[in-house]
């Protein structure tokens, strides 16, 4: 049986195809807090994520941090792992990202290595493809 959400996430769904071409932004952004909660249900669902994650961000959020998929995460990440994790996304060696960030490369490897316990991964692989699946990265 299909319900009242699912209904208006189709809704939504038919909507933002129109709207992304175009690149409307205000004429979700006007309907306040409900649609801010229907888009996350879409951004978690896939729904045209880079278009959502803009929509959202005119909402003033942080679709990396705040994405409900995310916030399903037992302990958040911290902003520090956050620019860590974008820079693993990015390809960089333990190395690389010590130099960029300024910090010492066991430093690196303990970010790292926090990043992993709190996504439930085992691998570079593994977290960049979990981070974006939560929208992290």
């Amino acid at each position: 049986m299909v319900n009242d959400g699912d209904r208006a996430l189709s809704a939504l769904e038919r909507a933002l195809s129109f709207a992304e071409p175009e690149g409307y932004v205000r004429t979700f952004v006007d309907e306040g807090e409900p649609m801010a909660l229907l888009l996350r249900r879409a951004l978690v669902g896939g729904i045209r994520p880079s278009y959502v994650r803009k929509l959202l961000a005119a909402y003033g959020e942080d679709t990396r941090a705040a994405s409900p998929a995310a916030q399903a995460l037992v302990e958040p990440l911290t902003q520090r792992e956050l620019e860590v994790l974008g820079l693993l996304a990015a390809g960089l060696s333990n190395r690389e990202i010590a130099e960029e960030l300024v910090i010492a490369v066991s430093t690196v490897k303990s970010h790292v290595n926090h990043i992993y316990g709190k996504l439930g991964v085992k691998s570079r692989t593994q977290a960049v493809a979990r981070a974006q699946f939560l929208g992290l990265v």
